[in-house]
């Protein structure tokens, strides 16, 4: 047992009493120093923190010492399967990894637990420090960590695959556990020599972590640190610059996502890859639509989609290029168009149980419903859509959903849930990049809801309202609006079709309870 650790807070606590936190913090880095001392009536054996967990150490058998020291190449939790490929070899045959770790269980060496990822399990961060020592000692550390990096490159590999597939939910909870460890095996591909190429397939394999999965600013900050690199391998770096564009988009950054793209594009050119050059010019696309030019939009758009069916790809990304054209067709006036790309998109999502693209396209035909005078069709299909990107951490299409209910919301006749839902989405804005894209076209929906809100409830009541949306936290914005859906009264007057719809709104509601009908 490390019944050494309740006594490394004792001594923590009395370590507080001759520094100041910041000068205790300043000093963590080498904590077994920091905690050294304790109480003169304390066991020779706990006089120091590193002497306690030496002590546990030394009860261990030479095999269970081993694990120990290689399993601190993992961070965050680790499951049985990657301790396996990681740490057998060399002294511990892969036959025996299971007995061993299970003494280290016994020992409190390490822990288990449940996740939505199944059975994993952890180690304390001393405990971790401990073991890296004796790692480092034996002289086997960069071999084990790029086992490490090698395990999670191929499992960034597997989930880029099942992304599109009904295993979708499954991988980005797999995401959200492993993500401590992609990223051990990301700094290590881009601080040792010759791992660049690695790092920078890496980072754009890991597309949908970034981009589906709600972590936009970090994948940017891993992307361009990767393709700042020269690695000498083209295709990995063609790769990291369409991800690295595609995120940049996404958060407005029009400028660096433009130049990004144009490099891609030329190298991919010279390169003659026909997969990053398809890439390329799709994400060009998604530009021009984010930034209004939506002539020049659906042009790339539709040329991507041809070179994607040239070389034979299909996945999510492509399903999202239809999904694209669909909203510049939509944001063109031809909402027929854009719901036929949509319902076919829809299909296609179905057939392959893909939910993340299929969310997106739900968008745009709720943004049709809505054009068309439909707002009860509209509400069904945004909360639907919400729900989906709720459950990927999908920060982009949730705020999406958000902005387009408080107009569906307004139209409804609740101007002050409306507002509500707007102060919701401001705050959730900061997180992905600059609020709707600084698009127009995208800003037309929040711009409408704002004006028919304001004109209902008054300037004061209005901001009021907003400031209470603006205290929700996405889990609260989300559960508010998927709880009302149980709770709804029918509409009571029947609503106009076609563009006047658009602008329809009725007065009252109220700001704090939501309940205006």
């Amino acid at each position: 047992r490390l019944d050494g650790i309740p006594l490394a807070l004792e001594l923590a606590a009395a370590r507080l009493r001759a520094l100041s936190p910041a000068q205790l913090l300043d000093r963590l880095d080498d904590r077994f120093r920091l905690l050294t001392g304790g109480g003169r009536d304390a066991l020779p054996r706990h006089q120091t923190l590193r002497t306690a967990i030496g002590w546990s150490h030394e009860l261990c058998t030479p095999p269970e010492r081993l694990l120990w020291a290689r399993l601190t190449v993992f961070a965050g939790t680790f499951d049985l399967e990657a301790v396996e490929y990681v740490c057998s070899g060399g002294g511990l045959p892969d036959t025996e990894i299971l007995d061993v770790l299970s003494e280290l269980l016994a020992q409190s060496v390490i822990a288990r637990e449940e996740t939505a990822a199944g059975s994993r399990y952890r180690m304390l961060d001393t405990v971790r420090a401990y073991g890296a020592g004796w790692l480092e000692a034996t002289g086997d550390a960069v071999r084990l960590r790029r086992r490490h990096r090698d395990w999670y490159l191929g499992l960034a590999t597997w989930c880029e695959l099942e992304w599109f597939s009904p295993r979708q939910r499954e991988v980005a909870a797999r995401m959200a556990v492993e993500l401590p460890s992609l990223r051990a095996a990301l700094e290590f591909c881009l601080t040792e020599p010759a791992e660049a190429h690695l790092g920078q397939y890496l980072a754009g394999s890991l597309w949908f972590c970034w981009v589906g999965c709600g972590r936009l600013a970090e994948g940017r900050r891993w992307l361009e640190r990767s393709v700042a690199l020269e690695s000498g391998y083209e295709r990995s770096r063609l790769k990291a610059l369409w991800v690295l564009g595609y995120v940049a988009v996404l958060q407005g950054d029009s400028g660096p996502a433009g130049q990004t793209l144009r490099m891609c594009r030329e190298r991919a050119e010279r390169a003659a890859d026909a997969s990053a050059l398809a890439y390329a010019e799709h994400r060009t696309g998604c530009l021009a639509l984010v930034t209004d030019d939506l002539p020049r939009a659906e042009t790339l758009l539709r040329s991507a989609l041809a070179r994607y069916a040239e070389i034979g790809e299909l996945n999510s990304n492509v399903l999202m290029g239809r999904v694209e054209l669909a909203m510049a067709r939509a944001f063109q006036g031809d909402l027929p168009d854009a719901v036929r790309l949509c319902e076919d998109v829809r299909r296609v999502c179905e057939e392959h149980g893909e939910r993340w693209a299929r969310s997106y396209a739900l968008y745009v035909l709720a943004y049709a419903a809505c054009r068309e005078g439909v707002p009860g069709r509209a509400r069904e299909l945004l909360t639907e859509c919400l729900r989906n990107t709720h459950a990927f951490d999908d920060l982009l299409g949730s705020v999406l959903a958000l902005e387009l209910l408080a107009l569906v919301t307004a139209t409804e006749g609740d101007p002050a849930e409306a507002a509500v839902l707007q102060g919701a989405a401001a705050r959730l804005w900061p997180s992905v990049g600059l609020p709707l894209f600084g698009s127009a076209h995208y800003n037309a929906p929040h711009a409408q809801c704002e004006s028919a809100a304001r004109g209902a409830l008054g300037d004061a009541r209005y901001e009021e309202c907003v400031r209470r949306g603006g205290r929700l936290d996405r889990e609260a914005a989300v559960s508010r609006v998927l709880g009302r859906e149980g709770n709804r009264p029918p509409a009571a007057v029947p609503a106009p079709r076609g563009a006047a719809r658009w602008n329809a709104v009725r007065t009252g509601g109220d700001c704090e309870a939501g309940q205006g009908r």
